[in-house]
């Protein structure tokens, strides 16, 4: 079980994996996994009775101490130390991807979002829009429901189980890309499982985050999950074909994006009518240029 978030085990298309001190993959090597599983959850849970601070209205908050969190009698050093050593741990396999990807020229991003976003049907959109190279990570607690969505576009994807976890790691993604047949120059959406906390704090090895929440979601979403709009780089505001049912302010939507990070860029997006395709795929398309382009200077 992961310290900072509480994660534990992991399927790729069929592979089980016990985060613990190692495990064994089907190929016949052995991986030490130092991702510190087994503490416990460390993400901004309750220690009921310890460390409740009111507010001015009566609000409790908890995790006010240099690590945020509020962790039965752990130490605030001590809960620092455990979540530096799974991120950094994390950073490796990350950095290993990441080499990887751009050894094939590969452009990749991170598709984060909380669940009923739309995502996976935005997903869908763009990959029959596109009709290039594109292939799929894709992440869930359980089933592989969304990654045959996906291969029926015709797009390979590898479905990656994460069980009780919330969020792909490095190591997970590691492991699905040696299932997946990644032509170079090809583009990799990596589907994360639905949840903006604990992917914000996970790199992947991708090139950026891509923020998507729907029109449905309430204005003030951004406000209330900073870390990970500050993370993206781009939101992707979707169903906006709703937005005239929904009695919703989308400048609203696009203000509190920047208020919480100034320099993201936002397209309002449908995967329905297909507002906004273009200007997505576009974004895309210019992102992998400028990348190769700077690759063939270095």
């Amino acid at each position: 079980m992961c310290t900072v978030c509480g994660c534990s085990g992991s399927t790729v298309e069929g592979h089980s994996h016990d985060h613990g001190a190692g495990h064994t993959h089907d190929h016949g090597h052995d991986h030490a996994h130092a991702h510190a599983h087994g503490d416990g959850h460390h993400h901004h849970h309750h220690d009921h009775g310890h460390h409740h601070h009111h507010g001015a209205h009566g609000d409790i908050h908890f995790g006010t101490g240099a690590a945020g969190v509020a962790v039965g009698n752990m130490s605030q050093e001590r809960l620092i130390e455990i979540e530096t050593g799974i991120l950094s741990e994390n950073d490796r396999y990350a950095a290993a991807n990441r080499a990887r990807l751009a050894g094939q020229g590969v452009f990749s991003v991170n598709l984060v979002s909380s669940p009923g976003s739309g995502k996976t049907t935005l997903l869908c959109a763009t990959i029959r829009a596109m009709g290039g190279d594109v292939a799929v990570i894709e992440g869930d607690q359980q089933t592989s429901n969304d990654a045959d969505r996906i291969r029926e576009t015709g797009a390979p994807a590898v479905q990656v189980n994460t069980g009780k976890g919330c969020h792909l790691d490095g190591h997970m993604v590691g492991h699905a890309l040696d299932h997946l047949h990644l032509h170079d120059d090809a583009t990799l959406f990596i589907e994360n499982v639905g949840n903006l906390v604990c992917p914000a704090a996970f790199d992947l090895g991708e090139d950026a985050k891509v923020a998507i929440l729907s029109v449905t979601e309430g204005e003030d979403k951004p406000l209330k999950y900073p870390d990970m709009f500050t993370a993206a780089r781009i939101a992707l505001l979707n169903k906006v074909d709703l937005a005239p049912h929904c009695d919703v302010d989308l400048e609203l939507y696009e203000a509190n994006l920047r208020r919480v990070n100034p320099t993201i860029e936002v397209i309002r997006v449908s995967a329905r009518t297909g507002e906004g395709l273009e200007q997505w795929i576009g974004w895309l398309r210019s992102e992998a240029a400028a990348k190769r382009l700077a690759q063939a200077a270095e």
